[in-house]
């Protein structure tokens, strides 16, 4: 379902783009809430939890709903709003804003489908935001979600100032 396209002109809740959110703590999922202030209450009140929301092609609203959730920078919001961004790593604050662009190969059309993701990484969460079918995200999280030692530490190593220098070019 195509959550832009409202039948009565109004904005759908936020949730009707999210694909899945989970809180993740000592490398094993601990909950699904079923709201972005549900996953974000539970996030602050489970000690070294970690939330992952997954929006797929989400109306700008909804985006700026999440964004007011998480503390979302607004140009980075800005740009995720809109497909067609060149890939792009950038830094606001503790968080990163990451723009990627994925491929994948169809057999039967022998064509390749191009899709993009923006991430923002912070020291207590992920928000995806995929514009496109590519890449299959459910299949990253049921990897991650195999293997439990993915996750632990995944606050300390990846959402630390000194990492987020080392991968800005901005270490001091």
């Amino acid at each position: 379902m195509d959550p832009r396209a409202a039948q009565d002109g109004q904005v759908p809740p936020v949730e009707e783009s999210v694909v899945t959110s989970a809180i993740y703590a000592g490398g094993r999922r601990m909950d699904t809430p079923q709201t972005v202030a549900g996953t974000s209450e539970c996030m602050r009140n489970t000690p070294n939890a970690m939330a992952w929301i997954g929006l797929y092609r989400p109306a700008e609203a909804q985006l700026l709903t999440v964004g007011e959730e998480f503390g979302l920078h607004e140009l980075a919001l800005e740009d995720a709003i809109v497909a067609h961004q060149r890939p792009k790593l950038e830094r606001y604050g503790d968080t990163l804003f990451v723009v990627l662009r994925a491929a994948r190969y169809l057999d039967d059309l022998e064509e390749v489908d191009f899709g993009e993701l923006h991430l923002f990484v912070g020291p207590e969460f992920v928000v995806t935001v995929r514009h496109g079918a590519a890449p299959d995200l459910p299949a990253v999280r049921r990897r991650l979600e195999g293997t439990r030692s993915c996750w632990r530490g995944v606050r300390r190593r990846c959402c630390t100032r000194s990492w987020t220098r080392w991968w800005t070019g901005t270490r001091r």
